[in-house]
């Protein structure tokens, strides 16, 4: 199957001079179990990647702490050389432990580590996007990101990254990094039941930063709602795909970042978010969050 990236759904969004697809790809799946070491399936994961870029996908989400290291080297191995039109987004400021916990890791000299060991794994000479990732596995924590923000601007300085963002942020920190440098996205926990960021969506969308919701369909434990699901039966639809093309309504800012490692799943993920949604629809799936 072979789509171009015009005819995926939402169309494209720019991350400052970067042209991307609205419809993403998250690696995060491809390490093996509890995102910790590698695939079970090294060959399906390089060809779930493949055919990300054949359906037309220019924007690949991960970060070093996956594996750790396993799906940056996995995408090299898939992609490299990348398309000229591939632009893939990382994230810093965490890593693992032996425990599978993800413990916050953003002294400048963490910072400055992981930034070289997501070049080095990835095979690039600059990174597109560095995401600072804050709080912890529980969700955004309140205080000051200015330290490790401004280590990353240092490093942006020294022409290692192209753009920055930050994930697992409160709009506090959103505007205290805005205050800092230019972001080109907040990448947040948000999906059809978890509405906590619409203000910080459209107050985004208003600057033309992207906004790019982390686990959109639920994450480890799949979105459940009887009204979600009455609305993908009456389409014939499953309820993922409801969810998906639901996000890509509710504002043009928002970025998809699925993830699977399956092929079929992926491609199931393609179609679904291109799913029709009637205004009746929509207000229906509105009231789920609120």
């Amino acid at each position: 199957m072979n789509t171009s990236s015009a005819s995926l759904p939402g169309g494209t969004w720019t991350l400052g001079d970067l042209t991307v697809t609205r419809f993403g790809y998250g690696a995060m799946q491809l390490a093996g179990p509890g995102v910790m070491g590698p695939p079970a399936d090294h060959d399906g994961a390089l060809a779930v990647l493949r055919e990300a870029a054949d359906l037309g996908i220019t924007h690949i989400d991960t970060a070093g702490a996956y594996g750790p290291r396993v799906t940056n080297r996995l995408i090299r191995e898939a992609l490299h050389p990348y398309a000229e039109s591939l632009h893939i987004v990382t994230k810093v400021g965490a890593v693992r432990d032996e425990q599978g916990g993800w413990p916050p890791a953003r002294r400048p000299e963490d910072l400055r580590r992981a930034v070289h060991e997501n070049l080095e794994d990835l095979g690039l000479d600059a990174l597109d996007v560095v995401n600072l990732r804050l709080g912890d596995a529980q969700g955004p924590r309140p205080g000051s990101l200015a330290e490790p923000f401004e280590t990353l601007v240092e490093l942006q300085q020294q022409g290692l990254i192209r753009h920055l963002g930050v994930s697992n942020a409160t709009a506090e920190q959103v505007a205290e990094a805005q205050a800092i440098a230019p972001i080109v996205c907040v990448q947040n926990m948000y999906n059809l039941a978890y509405r906590q960021d619409d203000e910080l969506i459209d107050d985004l969308a208003a600057k033309g930063i992207a906004y790019v919701p982390f686990f959109p369909l639920g994450g480890f434990t799949p979105l459940q709602s009887t009204a979600l699901s009455a609305v993908a039966a009456r389409l014939g639809a499953t309820p993922m795909s409801v969810a998906l093309a639901w996000l890509l309504r509710r504002s043009p800012n928002i970025l998809l970042i699925p993830g699977t490692s399956s092929v079929a799943h992926l491609r199931e993920n393609v179609a679904g978010a291109g799913l029709s949604l009637s205004d009746e629809e929509l207000a229906e799936l509105d009231k789920i969050g609120r």
